[in-house]
């Protein structure tokens, strides 16, 4: 394993993911935002509703958390990705790091770590930039007019 900041040359592509370090493991995220997209599950058919409302900490923008030192304590029901979880997230979108990766695909051409920024996801529309907005400018019971996915296993 590397040391705990170190990023070693191409790691995605030399290291299956349990071998990654902490700094590794959080470089593959592509930033993209939409996991921070508030999803709602329907508890008798099991479907997934993914809304275009963001989480409170998510600046749009940026698709950059606000405050990630501190977004499990302001935030309980933020996403926790972890290598042991990954598979019960089976509303990752395909275009996800963690998810190609686990596929055994490779990491997209636009993915930051291979384009040297997060401009290249942006222009593509992979983020949420531009179609998200904050969940406190929703109301709850008008979220059923943000739904934008219904994803099913």
């Amino acid at each position: 394993m590397a040391e705990a900041g170190a990023l070693r040359e191409r790691f995605w592509e030399r290291f299956a993911l349990e071998e990654l370090s902490k700094a590794e493991w959080e470089a593959l995220c592509d930033g993209c935002g939409r996991c921070c997209l508030v999803k709602i599950e329907d508890p008798d058919s099991g479907e997934i509703a993914l809304l275009n409302v963001a989480c409170q900490l998510l600046d749009t923008e940026s698709c950059q958390c606000s405050d990630y030192p501190n977004r499990f304590d302001k935030v309980p029901g933020c996403t926790q990705l972890t290598l042991d979880n990954l598979p019960q997230f089976n509303w990752l979108p395909g275009s996800c790091a963690y998810r190609r990766l686990a596929e055994g695909r490779r990491l997209a051409g636009w993915h930051p770590l291979i384009a040297g920024s997060a401009q290249r996801m942006h222009r593509k529309g992979i983020s949420v930039r531009g179609m998200a907005v904050s969940e406190g400018e929703v109301d709850e019971e008008d979220y059923d007019d943000h739904i934008i996915a219904i994803l099913r296993e």
